[in-house]
């Protein structure tokens, strides 16, 4: 940073970020820090005070104090990082669709989304590097389990990352899952709604359990379900529409109907698996439809690969049963 005061315009990449996290990309600083600066007026946007969490909205103007924190290491915060070979050939295969605000991965099943305590090892998140444009780093918007594969959307600009950070948290971002469950839903097709927490299951590990309404840590978790194919009475293809995005929401209804998702070790039901089908969670991201500010909403689908694939070839099921519109079977 400069020793001198600098009035920066804010770009139309970056419409719609908190004022905290746009001045921690060009001042490196800890929160406590922003904070004091902010509540000197130190930090102005369009000559007014304001607060960490005010939106930017592209054409504001805001001041930078001179700043040096003793949590700056000497490189820009956003700065990305030399991109890594071995990450760009293993993401480049895997990118569905790219325009101006996104990349949308078809993610395997198998590889985490994000590193953490359990996790280790290669993970997506610390992989987009490769992806940058040499001025942000992509940035994740939406998770998807380790074990789910499908559609996983990254974000290329903070701009675009407030945005559809907004659609998924909202019900405007409308998402399709499919399943392959053991034994047939009854009935067929319907919405479920229950109150879910975090607990532990009858066999001691860490899931979500049945909520109730009042309860401070209850989510409320709404899904939509229709079955669209079935193998005799083993086996059902199940889509899956979540109009809410609870934590394991999916794996838990499905568990409560009585008819968990195959491969599903943590909510399981006392059923027996079909032979022949393969290992491993059988759940699959399949389409996304992305409202965008002009012009109809952009439908994405992700086809199917590995376990999923040689599922639905053993039992008999073909994708062309769910029509082209994904949203088609929910009307």
């Amino acid at each position: 940073m400069s020793g001198q005061v600098i009035t920066e315009t804010v770009t139309d990449k970056e419409g719609g970020v908190r004022l905290d996290r746009w001045v921690k990309r060009r001042m490196p600083m800890t929160q406590g820090e922003l904070e004091k600066l902010l509540r000197k007026g130190q930090i102005r946007v369009d000559g007014a005070r304001a607060k960490s969490n005010t939106r930017l909205e592209a054409g504001m103007e805001v001041r930078l104090p001179p700043y040096t924190s003793k949590a700056d290491s000497g490189e820009p915060w956003s700065a990305p990082k030399k991109p890594d070979s071995k990450a760009l050939a293993f993401l480049c295969p895997l990118i569905l669709h790219e325009d101006d605000e996104m990349f949308v991965l078809n993610k395997p099943a198998g590889i985490a989304v994000q590193g953490g305590t359990k996790q280790g090892g290669r993970h997506i998140d610390g992989m987009l590097d490769a992806l940058s444009d040499g001025q942000y780093r992509p940035r994740l918007v939406h998770r998807l389990d380790k074990e789910t594969s499908g559609l996983l959307a990254i974000a290329r600009t903070p701009a675009a990352a407030s945005r559809l950070g907004a659609l998924f948290r909202s019900r405007d971002m409308q998402k399709v899952y499919w399943a392959v469950t053991v034994g047939v839903p009854h009935p067929m097709s319907g919405q479920l709604r229950s109150w879910m927490r975090k607990g532990v299951g009858p066999e001691g590990r860490e899931r979500m359990i049945m909520g109730a309404h009042g309860d401070k840590v209850s989510k409320h978790a709404i899904t939509d379900y229709t079955v669209v194919s079935t193998a005799a009475q083993r086996a059902a293809w199940v889509a899956l529409k979540p109009a809410t995005g609870r934590t394991h929401q999916l794996r838990f209804h499905m568990h409560e109907l009585g008819t968990s998702i195959l491969g599903d070790d943590k909510y399981e039901t006392a059923r027996e698996v079909p032979q022949g089908v393969g290992k491993g969670l059988h759940l699959h991201a399949r389409a996304l439809v992305i409202p965008r500010a002009t012009g109809k909403p952009l439908v994405l689908q992700a086809p199917l690969s590995g376990t999923m694939q040689q599922t639905f070839e053993t039992l008999g099921f073909y994708e062309s049963e769910a029509g082209r519109d994904p949203l088609e079977l929910f009307l």
